[in-house]
């Protein structure tokens, strides 16, 4: 297994020697490499999460070229978002 030297902030140090201490890793590498794993799958989650959010803008810019919106005053707004049934935020802030 290859050898790599860093450098850590004291309170990182410290929380590997408590996750260390405490059972939860046997030791630091361990929990250094779970480290880089937890991190390697945030940035695939937060890759899709873009990629959906890119597919939804496209998407409603899409329907409003179509001309396929609906379009509210701030109290229509407000009513159909706090309609029964509604998902998301039910009211306007």
């Amino acid at each position: 297994m290859p050898t790599r030297n860093i450098n850590l902030a004291r309170d990182q140090d410290d929380f590997i020697d408590e996750i260390v201490e405490t059972g939860e890793y046997q030791n630091a590498s361990e929990a250094v490499r779970q480290s880089l794993r937890l991190l390697r799958q945030r940035r695939s989650e937060d890759a899709l999460k873009l990629k959906v959010l890119r597919a939804q803008v496209r998407a409603g810019a899409d329907a409003l070229e179509r001309g396929d919106f609906l379009e509210l005053d701030r109290d229509e707004l407000e009513k159909h978002l706090s309609a029964p049934g509604r998902t998301g935020r039910s009211r306007l802030r």
